[in-house]
């Protein structure tokens, strides 16, 4: 007699795994079902409204393989390949960080900040390229940069920008602004590392490019890098936007304004956050 195994069972299979995987991290349902969704190759809310749906042999076990990678704190976007920003369908694989919905706030006051029609910014260590895909999409009359110390990082980055055709984006190779010699910008947005070497934290993050967690023992360096540089790269009224970490936005605020920055702010994300700090030339 041969046994059917439907969507209904394998999600929760895969919940009740992953809830008991400490390194789950995310909601275990939800992690669940993007990775059924993908190896069935249906919308995900199909499994909602179809719960009785059958599954073979074949995927049933490519299924379990990824749920114990999952299990093992591999993120579900390099299972899949794929990850949402902006509501842009991004690959994503090892070389690059996952982009977190909290770096929208990035490209939220990116827009509000740089509204000429022919802005020239910058996204230094664009990593996937979320943030100059998106700018890029909302602004298509703008000049942007994207530049990353990492090959393997821009050569991801420049696949996403082909399969989205935003090919006008100038992708560049380079340590923070050494890839922007003689550039005078409107913008610079970045989002660099800023986790300290020692910090446990690093250990859930342990399958993403540590270079692109964290610039050593000072968590600042890198932000300091980029605040220190960024006089000699922006207009007169240019504006610096960085991410950082959640207890920094006040040492970063300190930076921009001994650099000589006005109009310096920081701006909470949707956990209440200080994410974002910006100032302006």
């Amino acid at each position: 007699m041969t046994i059917t195994v439907t969507a209904a069972a394998l999600l929760t299979e895969g919940s009740h795994l992953l809830a008991d995987a400490a390194a789950s991290g995310t909601d275990p349902r939800f992690d669940a079902a993007v990775l059924l969704a993908y190896v069935l190759e249906v919308p995900r809310a199909r499994l909602s409204s179809h719960p009785e749906l059958a599954v073979d042999a074949t995927a049933i076990e490519h299924y379990r393989r990824l749920l114990l990678r999952r299990a093992g704190g591999e993120p579900v976007a390099y299972l899949t390949g794929r990850r949402e920003f902006w509501s842009l369908e991004l690959t994503v694989t090892p070389a690059v960080l996952v982009p977190r919905p909290e770096t929208e706030l990035l490209v939220e006051r990116a827009l509000a900040l740089a509204p000429s029609a022919a802005a020239r910014v910058a996204d230094l260590g664009t990593g996937s390229g979320a943030v100059a895909l998106a700018l890029a999409s909302e602004r298509p009359a703008w000049q942007v940069i994207a530049t990353d110390v990492s090959v393997e990082a821009l050569a991801v980055a420049r696949a996403n920008a082909a399969a989205l055709g935003l090919q006008r984006i100038d992708f560049r190779s380079g340590d923070w602004y050494a890839a922007l010699p003689g550039e005078s910008l409107d913008l610079i947005a970045s989002n660099p590392p800023y986790v300290a070497a020692d910090d446990a934290a690093l250990l859930t993050l342990q399958h993403e490019p540590r270079r692109a967690l964290t610039p050593g023992a000072d968590a600042l360096a890198s932000l300091r890098t980029l605040v220190r540089g960024a006089p000699q790269h922006l207009r007169p009224g240019g504006w610096l936007l960085l991410e950082h970490g959640l207890a920094q936005a006040a040492a970063v605020r300190a930076e921009l304004v001994l650099a000589g920055f006005r109009h310096v702010r920081s701006h909470r994300d949707l956990a209440g956050h200080e994410r974002i700090t910006e100032g302006q030339r």
